[in-house]
């Protein structure tokens, strides 16, 4: 594709959420393809419940009205959009997608950008904009996220359909969410996660120290890095193992809840060797897989993550460490570096099999990480979009 587009890129994730997610990455490797982003912040897709987080997001956004976008790295510029939370509704949308787009339109005058991408992650992204105002339009479906706790799952359901309906190209993540978008869209394309291999590969430096809250940990450490959530995380199958084999240390890095406020973790708590450190910023999450074992994806199996490609996986690999899962559809095609186990009697082997160390099977993780990086997949996606003749302008 054309150098320097400039992009409008509609997250589901802050820029400043502390965990990045695909859209910041996918943010940073376009611009470092020479291109403009205009990164808005999440638009926020669940019902309004206005708990003390939403109270404090919408205060600082009515306080901006018409927010200016602030630069956050070369070639990035990021916008908070207010959006008015109320039930939902036609004049709602309305009402919220006049300010989007009035606030979208300050924010390209200010900064002379042109329409030339939208590049959205929101599902509901036709029901507030225009998608036909742009020249290219691209759906990056990264999760369901209908399936998701507190979500409004019909009306999504009906706001991907017509988003599908109208952007030049979906790219999904994996077989479930291909299987979905397929029927609906112009084109679809499968491109599995990728990962910031220099960042994860820091793990692998001798000289890289372990942070101390890590290191009083005793060891063998069995690594956890994500959301601590119910709709995520078999924390029973956790538990089971952690019971089985109290010689074992099991880490685990996130905040709990995320995206599900009612997760209880007694089953966690009830075991000694079940160590939770709470969120840590990403630029030290090598040093904290530098000092563990193995990492570890205990996936509750449920419709969200049947079609979850989970970011930790290519983390892991690049980290060098192995890797062991409950059995995620996305991850079966990579059965030569993860072991799937459904239950805890096998994932315990597998961990236990994990822990011996194999050369051959450590270079082939490496080899396998180094070649899914954010630019070359960000590389593919705008050749995908590319390949379309041109559509709207």
């Amino acid at each position: 594709m054309s150098p320097g587009l400039d992009i409008t890129l509609l997250a589901t994730a802050d820029w400043d959420h502390p965990f990045w997610t695909n859209k910041q990455h996918v943010a940073v490797s376009l611009a470092e393809l020479g291109h403009r982003v205009l990164y808005v912040d999440s638009l926020g897709l669940r019902p309004p419940t206005l708990g003390q987080r939403d109270r404090g997001r919408l205060w600082r956004r009515l306080r901006l009205s018409f927010p200016r976008p602030r630069p956050v790295r070369p070639g990035i510029w990021v916008i908070s959009p207010l959006q008015l939370p109320l039930p939902a509704g036609p004049w709602v949308d309305r009402l919220n997608g006049l300010v989007l787009r009035t606030t979208l339109a300050l924010a390209r005058l200010q900064l002379g950008l042109r329409r030339d991408l939208l590049w959205t992650y929101n599902p509901r992204t036709a029901a507030l904009l225009p998608v036909h105002a742009y020249r290219r339009s691209l759906y990056h479906c990264v999760d369901a996220i209908d399936t998701q706790p507190g979500m409004d799952g019909p009306r999504i359901r009906r706001d991907e359909q017509q988003l599908c309906h109208q952007v030049d190209g979906v790219v999904t993540t994996t077989p479930v969410l291909q299987e979905r978008c397929r029927p609906l869209a112009r084109r679809c394309t499968l491109l599995p996660n990728a990962v910031d291999v220099e960042h994860f590969r820091q793990a692998l430096d001798p000289a890289l120290p372990l942070p101390a809250d890590l290191g009083c940990i005793p060891a063998p450490r069995l690594l956890f890095v994500g959301a601590i959530a119910t709709y995520k995380m078999n924390m029973e199958l956790l538990a089971a193992v952690a019971r089985r084999h109290p010689d074992w240390s099991i880490v685990l890095i996130g905040a709990v809840g995320e995206g599900d406020p009612a997760t209880l973790i007694t089953a966690l708590a009830d075991c000694p060797n079940i160590h939770r450190l709470g969120p840590r910023p990403y630029g030290t999450l090598p040093a904290y897989l530098k000092g563990a074992a193995v990492g570890l994806i205990p996936a509750r199996i449920n419709a969200y993550t049947r079609a979850m490609f989970p970011m930790k996986f290519f983390e892991y690999l690049a980290a060098g460490l192995p890797v062991v899962a409950t059995p995620l559809p996305a991850l079966e095609p990579y059965a030569s570096v993860v072991a799937l186990a459904p239950d805890a009697e096998s994932f315990a082997a597998a961990v236990a099999e994990a822990l011996v160390p194999d050369p051959a099977a450590a270079a082939e993780r490496l080899r396998l990480a180094g070649s899914v990086t954010y630019s070359e997949r960000s590389r593919r996606m705008l050749a995908f979009l590319e390949s379309e003749p041109q559509g709207h302008c």
